[in-house]
């Protein structure tokens, strides 16, 4: 994608969430490597939501964006085609209300895992077994994890195969909404709480997201660092 193809993006996310949500978000980020794509939203919240949030009710936030998101991704998934060329068929997000940021990731169906294993970084070891350790206390260790940078900024982990059979079978009986929201609020205790990360990655991190694929058992966790 074109730096002029990402401000094209940026301009029709900002324009797409002030139609449905009432308030866009103040800056629009969109990268791409190996045909993973992120849009990074930094001061995104409405009035309504500040009121909910300032009284604990992160729950309603996130359920009610849900269902927003819910039509907001085929019309994302169409323009991304429509600059790109490439249909992008996975998508994640997820939102860090107290930073009053959000994340928007995709990838195509046929995204080849394997490329980005290839690029080394300090610390990648070290860091996805911390991935592992974290996974392993929630859930269960991943079948696999792939990690690589994005651009400066924007470290991307997926993670597969990490669904046990509780959740698989709350999944099946149509739970898939309150299994996201609770394991999101799991992982993403012990991913803040954790100060390896920073250590590992020799940076501050501004902001984690977090989501997944049940039906393909992907999950995606996106840091964003601090540059200097």
């Amino acid at each position: 994608m074109s730096q002029e193809n990402q401000k094209q993006m940026a301009s029709f996310i900002g324009k797409l969430f002030r139609d449905h949500f009432g308030k866009g978000p103040e800056s629009v980020y969109v990268s791409q490597h190996h045909h993973f794509l992120t849009i990074y939203l930094q001061n995104f919240i409405s009035p309504t939501e500040k009121v909910l949030l300032s009284q604990g009710q992160t729950t309603t936030i996130e359920h009610t964006r849900d269902i927003l998101m819910k039509s907001l991704i085929p019309e994302t998934k169409a323009y991304i085609k429509y600059l790109t060329g490439t249909e992008y068929t996975h998508f994640y997000y997820d939102w860090s209300l107290d930073n009053k940021t959000g994340l928007i990731a995709a990838s195509p169906l046929d995204l080849d895992l394997t490329e980005g294993r290839s690029e080394d970084y300090e610390g990648k070891e070290a860091l996805e077994k911390e991935i592992d350790a974290m996974s392993h206390v929630v859930q269960k260790s991943p079948e696999s994890i792939y990690s690589f940078f994005l651009n400066p900024r924007t470290l991307v982990v997926i993670r597969r195969g990490i669904l046990i059979r509780i959740e698989k079978e709350l999944i099946r009986q149509g739970h898939q909404e309150i299994l996201a929201l609770t394991k999101r609020k799991l992982e993403k205790e012990y991913l803040h709480n954790n100060p390896r990360f920073s250590s590992i990655l020799k940076a501050q991190i501004m902001d984690i997201f977090v989501d997944w694929n049940f039906l393909y058992d992907y999950s995606v966790i996106i840091f964003i660092l601090k540059t200097h």
